[in-house]
């Protein structure tokens, strides 16, 4: 195994990594703005008052995205393990 395949394989993963998580993170950064901007608004300042529909929006966006990320993930690790003699041999 040479270090490019490694590097090309480490590379391949952390692109996974970032396009898989990066709707639920986009999610939570978005409801937490708004809920920040309606609590200087209206001069709220509870810290309970992000946490639950931080939850609630993430848990949505998982269950809108898991199916395609579930589907990366596989076809991933399908490609990773078909090309795994590719890798043991060299």
């Amino acid at each position: 195994m040479t270090t490019d395949a490694i590097a090309d394989m480490a590379q391949n993963a952390l692109y996974l990594i970032i396009k898989t998580s990066l709707p639920v993170l986009l999610v939570s950064l978005i409801i937490g703005l708004i809920i920040s901007i309606f609590q200087t608004v209206t001069s709220i300042q509870e810290q309970t008052l992000t946490f639950v529909p931080k939850i609630i929006c993430v848990f949505v966006a998982l269950i809108l995205f898991g199916p395609w990320m579930m589907n990366s993930m596989v076809e991933f690790m399908t490609e990773l393990w078909s090309s795994f003699s590719f890798y043991v041999h060299q």
